[in-house]
């Protein structure tokens, strides 16, 4: 029988809604987990066990049946939490109380899920890593900026969690992970009371287990009632192969899979062929460089004038020095050119459903200094379109590696129904 901690936010409600466990129980089965787990993968930065079953008590005397209900959520350490603190990844800000729920803990709480922390984020959510380990091997970076949030659910922890992207800070840690990861259409879920890194990129992400579990929370903070994701059959999928310019920064046993499953697709029917990215796609990346820091730089204002020897020297020295670099005026043409380059994507999507792309260069890296390469996500967040990846394949060393669906903006939709299609097939 399956332990409760490790059923799926869908099934976690059945089973309550059923009357065969309880929110206490499921909360009381995952603290047991974490308890024995997170001494080694440390995917928590606030966790308090006695407000857990509070809540879980109270959810349980009233009796609902909120589409979330009883499901253990962990949120990034970015995202506001009216009775927990939120340290947005820096020592500057320990202990910092909000007053007020963000819109997307609201939204969860309104639902019937259970807060049970605030995962571990990198520095104000940028690349100087914090204590979080790979849960499949913890020499290895759980990836970045929501590295407890993909750890956390990769360890059985949670269910569900929330992170962030910004550039790769969603998709990569879920693929570090073994997990699903999924970045909606920037603006479809609000970032209301969730630290803002770049607001031209800023997109909550959720992490889960199944593509049913991201839709049913993507349900929850959109703010619409339950609705399934359309019935999609990959033999009428038209999709592209999209190696982009970043293709030879994958490791060979990555490629080789990502080719095979093109091949694979193709003989389960999808119209499958490779895409002739534009050229003009390669400015993308120094663009969204530029853009992100400049708005960055600006954003931690009072903590440069008044903190500077508490920020780290990796972040002084990267996307602060590139804010401070930054005139309005190369700010301006970066702008324009994410401009033009989201019209040439949009001619792109005309040919295609979706586009195969790596979601990451291969596993996790060994070591906890680095979060790993982020190209891979750069150009989807960049032009803020969806991405979802799926647990697909495991490296030469067995750890998780994901591969990478993307759609044009607002097709969530279809290109989460994709994902489950090909998710129940070769998952």
């Amino acid at each position: 029988m399956t332990h409760l901690h490790e059923l799926t936010a869908t099934e976690i409600v059945q089973a309550i809604h059923g009357g065969r466990t309880t929110a206490v129980a499921v909360a009381e089965a995952c603290l047991l987990h974490i308890e024995s787990r997170d001494a080694d993968v440390q995917a928590w930065e606030y966790l308090d066990p006695g407000l857990v079953l509070e809540q879980a008590r109270a959810l349980d005397r009233a009796g609902g049946k909120g589409a979330l209900q009883g499901v253990p959520v962990g949120l990034k350490d970015i995202i506001d939490t009216a009775d927990m603190p939120t340290a947005l990844g820096t020592p500057i800000h320990a202990g910092r109380r909000p007053t007020i729920d963000a819109a997307c803990t609201a939204l969860t709480r309104r639902a019937g899920g259970i807060i049970m922390g605030k995962t571990v984020t990198t520095e104000f959510a940028n690349r100087f890593p914090g204590k979080s380990r790979n849960p499949h091997d913890v020499t290895r970076t759980p990836g970045g900026s929501s590295s407890g949030s993909g750890a956390a659910v990769g360890a059985s922890m949670v269910p569900l969690a929330v992170g962030t992207q910004t550039t790769a800070s969603t998709i990569r840690p879920a693929s570090f992970c073994g997990c699903v990861g999924y970045v909606p259409s920037r603006g479809d879920i609000r970032t209301f009371g969730v630290m803002e890194a770049a607001a031209s990129f800023d997109t909550v992400g959720l992490i889960a287990r199944s593509v049913e579990d991201i839709n049913l929370f993507r349900n929850v903070l959109i703010g619409t009632p339950p609705a399934a994701l359309p019935e999609v059959a990959i033999n009428e999928a038209r999709i592209g192969f999209a190696r982009t310019g970043f293709w030879n920064e994958c490791d060979e046993d990555t490629k080789a899979f990502l080719e095979g499953f093109a091949k694979t697709l193709a003989a389960d029917g999808a119209a499958v062929s490779d895409v002739a990215m534009p050229v003009a796609l390669d400015e993308v990346q120094e663009a969204h460089r530029w853009v992100s820091s400049f708005e960055f730089v600006r954003n931690r204002t009072f903590e440069i004038d008044h903190h500077w020897e508490r920020i780290s020297s990796a972040l002084r020295g990267g996307r602060i020095q590139d804010g401070m670099d930054c005139s309005f005026e190369l700010y301006g043409e970066s702008r324009e050119t994410l401009r033009r380059c989201a019209a040439l994507l949009d001619d792109v999507f005309k040919d295609y459903d979706v586009l195969l792309t790596p979601a990451v260069a291969g596993e996790a890296p060994v070591g906890l200094t680095s979060t790993g390469n982020a190209s891979f996500s750069t150009l989807w967040t960049a032009l803020n379109i969806p991405a979802v990846t799926l647990p697909l394949h495991r490296g030469p060393n067995g750890m998780p590696v994901g591969l990478q669906f993307v759609s044009r903006r607002y097709a969530d939709r279809m290109l989460l129904g994709i994902a489950r299609a090909v998710s129940r097939k070769h998952g």
